[in-house]
């Protein structure tokens, strides 16, 4: 398997985010990144740098008002009179749209304004090197999609910051921009019809609406129950899609505690509807974040679960872009990636 990552990624680096009511130290820290890199290279896997391939793969996702304000919001933030030392929204406008569609960009020019709009909560935080990181994490992505249309069986995009929480104009859950779905609007260049397979503790709501309302991308989500756990809003069972989408949603809700049997039991479920839908290649959201020990998890599937997961995944036979998305326990994700290669590489 081929990996990807752009050095550019580490230079995100997050001072807080808020917790139940308390600013807590950051979870998505440069360091994470080391220990899957460790991971790769013993394996004889060495991560390739993607080329800079510019604002292309993002937008192919994203709205163009969301971009522009990804990449000036810290400047201007940081000229406002007593600015604090990172972007953060302290709004949160709401909107009555259809699910499936696209709010219409901010009204209002003001970066505080825009600020609240375009950032979903206060997991995002943005400071002066965060869109240099958050572009390079696209290219990446992009990277191993582009080696799987030529012809790879699989690869590995090591993103850092994740993406699936990311919706086409809205940041949240430590996510910027959504980096499987741009894997998967990629895929679609050449396959006629696309799964996102995402197996990150969390549901991935932003994954689910850039894709909610289309027939051509089958979006498969198991994770933590949402009536308990982060995004609690969405990530429910009967959330099937809308219009040319409805039935290319399945979402598959965990009870907390689960572990390994019931978290396979799930891949299987999702990798059957993926199969049914007749799908001709696959991206994998890849979190480690329903492991026992993550700080913020609730899931309890062991190391050796994710090899559980790659065997499965890769018996299913479909060309596969790989994105990382959460896990925040520095000492196992390592052995987690490791052992998900070697369940993928065993089949």
């Amino acid at each position: 398997m081929r990996a990807f990552f752009h050095p550019d990624q580490r230079l995100h680096t997050p001072q807080q985010f808020m917790r139940a009511g308390r600013l807590a130290a950051p979870q998505d820290v440069p360091a994470r990144v080391d220990p899957l890199l460790a991971a790769l290279a013993g394996r004889g896997i060495a991560a390739e740098r993607p080329a800079d391939r510019g604002l292309t793969p993002a937008l192919a996702v994203h709205t163009p008002d969301f971009l522009d304000f990804l990449a000036g919001a810290w400047g201007r933030w940081a000229a406002l009179p007593n600015a604090g030392p990172e972007v953060l929204p302290n709004l949160s406008p709401y909107w009555n749209g259809t699910p499936g569609t696209v709010r219409p960009p901010c009204r209002s020019a003001s970066v505080v304004a825009q600020a609240g709009h375009y950032l979903g909560d206060l997991a995002v935080p943005l400071g002066e090197a965060s869109w240099t990181a958050i572009l390079a994490s696209t290219w990446t992505a992009a990277g191993a999609a582009e080696a799987v249309l030529g012809g790879d069986r699989a690869a590995y995009a090591l993103c850092r910051p994740s993406g699936h929480h990311a919706r086409a104009d809205r940041a949240s859950g430590f996510c910027y921009l959504n980096n499987a779905a741009i894997a998967a609007q990629a895929l679609r260049g050449r396959f006629a019809k696309v799964a996102v397979l995402d197996i990150d503790a969390h549901h991935g709501d932003g994954t689910q609406e850039v894709f909610y309302g289309r027939g051509d991308v089958l979006t498969v989500s198991l994770h933590a129950d949402p009536a308990v756990y982060y995004p609690f809003y969405t990530g429910y069972a009967d959330e099937r899609g809308v219009g040319a989408g409805e039935g290319a949603n399945l979402n598959l809700p965990l009870a907390p505690g689960t572990g390994d049997d019931g978290f396979h039991a799930a891949i299987d479920r999702g990798l059957a509807a993926v199969r049914d839908f007749g799908a001709e290649a696959l991206v994998v959201s890849l979190g480690f974040d329903s492991h026992a020990a993550d700080p913020i998890g609730l899931l309890k599937v062991s190391t050796d679960g994710f090899a559980g997961a790659g065997a499965r995944i890769a018996a299913a036979g479909l060309p596969t872009v790989v994105v990382q998305e959460g896990g925040y326990e520095v000492g196992v994700i390592g052995d987690c990636l490791g052992r998900f290669l070697d369940g993928f590489g065993g089949v």
